[in-house]
């Protein structure tokens, strides 16, 4: 069944979309773990990284394609992965991992 024109109306839109919701949401999910993972008990989060993870890529992809441009969910994507690296970033700075 192919897609309903109005949601994509040219070929960038179609890759921008397509792109944002594999890739961004990608992006998005894992920096978001990670920052979790060094504020909180690392090995839990990442045992639910397996579960929601998933969950939570998919629910990216969706968003992406409910944007009416591509390129601003691509910039929102971006913009929330540079928000959780720099968690992520300080989360190592102040709360380093100690191995035992």
């Amino acid at each position: 069944m192919p897609a309903n024109k109005k949601h994509l109306s040219s070929p960038w839109q179609r890759f921008a979309k397509v792109s944002a919701g594999i890739l961004g949401g990608y992006l998005v999910t894992i920096t978001l773990h990670l920052a979790l993972a060094t504020w909180l008990d690392h090995a839990n989060v990442m045992m639910t990284l397996t579960y929601s993870g998933f969950i939570l890529w998919v629910v990216f992809m969706i968003l992406a394609f409910l944007g009416k441009n591509g390129w601003k969910v691509w910039g929102i994507y971006l913009l929330l992965t540079l928000l959780f690296y720099a968690a992520f970033y300080f989360g190592k700075m102040y709360n380093p991992i100690i191995e035992s």
